[in-house]
């Protein structure tokens, strides 16, 4: 894994965040905070994936795109989208 992704101890991840988009407003930013997971592989792989990130409390099935055929022969895809929300932590699963 490259270590240009890591962040110096001394520096929080957010001002890690900041100096990669030196022309960002941090409010901008932190309002407009959305993530897209996407998972790419066989079809039963990407099934048993979402399945095993909602056993984790991670996102509802239903939170993913429908399946869709991906660049390589014989993989799928689908992806989340997911923003925080506004005090800042991620939604949660209901009923957990």
């Amino acid at each position: 894994m490259s270590q240009e992704f890591v962040p110096d101890e001394n520096e929080s991840v957010s001002e890690a965040l900041e100096e990669d988009c030196p022309n960002s407003d941090p409010v901008e930013i932190s309002e407009q905070d959305i993530v897209l997971v996407t998972v790419v592989g066989s079809p039963q792989g990407v099934r048993e994936t979402i399945l095993t990130l909602y056993r984790l409390g991670f996102a509802e099935v239903g939170d993913w795109s429908p399946v869709q055929r991906a660049a390589n022969a014989g993989q799928v895809m689908s992806v989340l989208i997911r923003r925080k929300r506004a005090d800042g932590t991620p939604p949660r699963k209901s009923g957990r």
